[in-house]
């Protein structure tokens, strides 16, 4: 166990709302210092599953979700979201407190609020996939850009998406970066990640989902349907790729159909964020979705 102080710094003292449990940091070399400052700036799956959530709304996410919590570090300028969250949220909770100079060396943001946790993302399973009504899967196939992977997390969320898929090569979907951009979906939402493109594919056909795979090429509608015109009412997967190149020629093909997305202006391409959140409001449409 790391070193413990006998008593914390005035500055440090916490609310009487909040429960004294843990220990108070003031050295950098402390080992849970350490620990959460390679959490919150790792771009890619960690080897113990304990991820790095940083700011009162996605830790008051993992709080709400049931999430497993291994510790929580707040400063002083975090205290008031943690009263704002509320005391029982925290019960059993092993709470952390340091400086705000400290805190800022290990966060991840330009402009810390002083709340962090590690989390354990919950584990989803295949069939977790398809449950929810009529399954709408969401795979991503070489989506690189962390935003991006948090960006049509949320848009799935928004518009129905039954589980998302971020097969391997993709943005990793629980960095710290990617749960940003996520605005917490990414800690509701069934997620399968690091599987080999090919192999979920199969998967997906063999429980009846439709493929329909987002094409940046410039095919005749014979060859490409435009959102709109795919039938996207039953169950079915949009298969999204890179933001520059698109999908693989082989995934492409695997697809029961090839969507192209029209645009007004000839642009080089859509980005895949943007892309994924038509085709995601598209199907919306089409199951009945209302405003």
């Amino acid at each position: 166990m790391p070193p413990r102080t006998k008593s914390a710094p005035r500055s440090l003292r916490h609310a009487h709302s909040l429960p004294a449990r843990g220990e108070t940091i003031t050295s950098p070399e402390n080992r849970w210092l350490k620990t959460f400052r390679a959490a919150l700036r790792r771009p890619g799956p960690p080897d113990d599953g304990w991820v790095g959530i940083e700011g009162p709304r996605l830790v008051a996410e993992a709080l709400r979700s049931g999430l497993e919590i291994s510790a929580l570090l707040v400063s002083p300028s975090g205290e008031r979201h943690l009263e704002a969250i509320g005391s029982s949220s925290f019960s059993g909770l092993q709470i952390l407190r340091t400086t705000d100079r400290l805190f800022s060396g290990v966060a991840g943001t330009e402009t810390p609020q002083g709340v962090a946790a590690l989390v354990r993302p919950r584990p989803a399973t295949f069939d977790d996939l398809l449950r929810g009504g009529v399954p709408l899967v969401v795979v991503l196939v070489s989506v690189q850009d962390p935003g991006n992977v948090g960006t049509i997390l949320r848009s799935a969320e928004a518009f129905g998406s039954t589980g998302i898929v971020v097969a391997r090569g993709s943005a990793y979907p629980w960095a710290p970066k990617t749960l940003r951009a996520s605005a917490g979906s990414a800690l509701r939402l069934p997620i399968l990640a690091g599987i080999a493109a090919p192999v979920v594919l199969a998967q997906l056909r063999i429980a009846g989902l439709k493929l329909f795979a987002a094409t940046l090429h410039d095919l005749p509608s014979s060859a490409a349907l435009s959102p709109e015109s795919a039938d996207l009412r039953g169950p079915a997967a949009l298969l999204v790729g890179s933001e520059g190149s698109g999908l693989p020629p082989e995934i492409e093909r695997s697809a029961d159909h090839l969507l192209r997305i029209p645009v007004a202006a000839p642009v080089e391409s859509l980005n895949a964020a943007i892309a994924a959140s038509v085709l995601l409001y598209e199907a919306a449409r089409q199951r009945g979705l209302r405003v």
